[in-house]
């Protein structure tokens, strides 16, 4: 995990969505995806690494097992979209949204 993670991925964890840059969007997705599907197994295991992944954020971690696992429990991967923005005008970084589907 890079610094920025655990703290935008437990953002995203509670609204679902967020505007970050491209970079750090397209980073953050393969893990968020890997959480999701950790979190389908509902096992103590399994939360514990959640939790550990989240900078032991107990909240987004019960909120990430309990309320957005159980929506994609029929589905293999995909649980997050990364939408593209144009780029910020101050320094031209390219931003993006990230969100659950």
């Amino acid at each position: 995990c890079v610094s920025f993670a655990p703290s935008q991925m437990a953002t995203l964890i509670i609204h679902g969505r967020i505007e970050t840059t491209e970079a750090k969007a397209k980073e953050i997705r393969p893990i968020m995806e890997k959480l999701v599907t950790k979190a389908l197994d509902n096992t103590l295991a399994s939360r514990r690494l959640i939790m550990a992944r989240l900078m032991n954020r107990n909240p987004e971690t019960k909120k990430l097992v309990e309320v957005i696992a159980p929506k994609y429990k029929d589905q293999k991967g995909g649980y997050t979209r990364v939408l593209k923005l144009p780029q910020r005008l101050s320094d031209g970084a390219k931003k993006a949204i990230i969100e659950f589907v």
